[in-house]
């Protein structure tokens, strides 16, 4: 059944895209609450400049990819809507909250530290609960009542390893890629002491994000054995994911050119190359995964939409991206080479 299989990339890469921008937004918020008493870094100032034109443009993949599951996979949608509920409903009220701290917090300048705060909070929780859908997907923490019913054992997931190497996963790999990014960013900008400070802390994140992911293989051959197994058999991409680490490690110690001037670290091919790790690895999970959505009773093939409903969303989709997909790209181009934006000048550091 091709168009399943094609149904089930465009969620994948909605998947995707919408993991790689969160990752860096969310990252940003929580760094520049970290160094919101450090204004000579100019850290947070690097971090609220990134992240004030680009949590919007993440939230609407979040919408796009809530669409997908509806329309690609409706049968899906009924199990996913019931067992995800409870942690769907917090993930939600946290990036309402997020959201609205995010706005009021250009605008109530007395309050901006206790909002950046929350903010920051916000974004540091919302990615280990969003990975948390990934283990409750492998099956062993849902419940079958009576009359067909599911349920997520809340007990069984909040005991079990897989699940905190999974959120501590997704909180390292969100700290370790926004500290790449806004090292770009900040040496694009010319803010040479905020790209030191994010170079260390990438450098710092890096290797704690390898370790998690050891821990979630550790955990997985415990307790998800036939996940386990069938990862196993991409062992050469799973090493080409680690090359693509070494790569990005291996970029921060580059020597570079700035104005002229050498500096140490070349963080554009650092991000390019740890992204690729991440499509690599996510691409063997996936496909180790298929083809369950949630094992062991929703498949890709029992829950997919009528053939024809599924035709005409996939045009629908080809249109939309043909008009969206160039507008990033502007958005992007300009957010990373309008000079007058870079290199705007700070505020009173006394205001952050």
């Amino acid at each position: 059944m091709v168009d399943a299989y094609i149904a089930i990339t465009i969620l994948w890469g909605f998947v995707f895209i919408y993991a790689v921008m969160a990752t860096m937004d969310f990252g940003a918020g929580f760094w520049s609450m970290i160094y919101i008493n450090k204004p000579k870094s100019k850290a947070t100032n690097i971090a609220n400049r990134y992240l004030s034109p680009t949590w919007e443009v993440t939230n609407t993949f979040i919408v796009a990819l809530v669409i997908a599951v509806y329309s690609l996979f409706p049968r899906g949608a009924y199990t996913l809507g019931t067992v995800l509920l409870i942690p769907g409903s917090i993930i939600l009220a946290l990036l309402a909250l997020r959201s609205a701290f995010l706005v009021f917090s250009n605008i109530a300048e007395e309050y901006r530290k206790p909002l950046t705060y929350v903010s920051g909070i916000c974004g540091f929780l919302i990615p280990g609960l969003l990975i948390s859908v990934l283990p409750i997907t492998h099956g062993q923490y849902i419940d079958t009542l009576e009359g067909g019913r599911q349920t997520l054992n809340l007990g069984r997931l909040f005991t079990s390893p897989n699940e905190y190497a999974f959120f501590a996963f997704a909180i390292s790999s969100t700290l370790f890629l926004s500290s790449l990014l806004l090292a770009d960013y900040s040496k694009v900008s010319d803010e040479m002491d905020a790209y030191k400070v994010y170079r260390r802390d990438a450098l710092i994140m890096g290797p704690v994000s390898i370790v998690m992911t050891l821990a979630i293989m550790i955990t997985l051959e415990r307790e998800v054995s036939w996940l386990y197994e069938r990862m196993l058999e991409y062992i050469p991409l799973l090493f080409l994911s680690f090359g693509f680490f070494l790569l990005g490690g291996l970029a921060l110690f580059l020597p570079s050119l700035k104005d002229g001037k050498k500096v140490i670290g070349m963080p554009r091919l650092a991000v390019i190359a740890i992204t690729g790790q991440y499509l690599v690895a996510s691409y063997v999970y996936g496909k180790a995964h298929l083809p369950y959505l949630v094992y062991p009773d929703v498949t890709i093939h029992s829950a997919f939409t009528d053939p024809n409903s599924f035709r005409a969303v996939f045009a629908t989709y080809i249109v939309g991206f043909a008009i969206l997909f160039p507008g990033f790209i502007y958005f992007w181009s300009l957010f990373m080479h309008d000079k007058k934006y870079l290199r705007q000048k700070r505020e009173d550091p006394s205001k952050s």
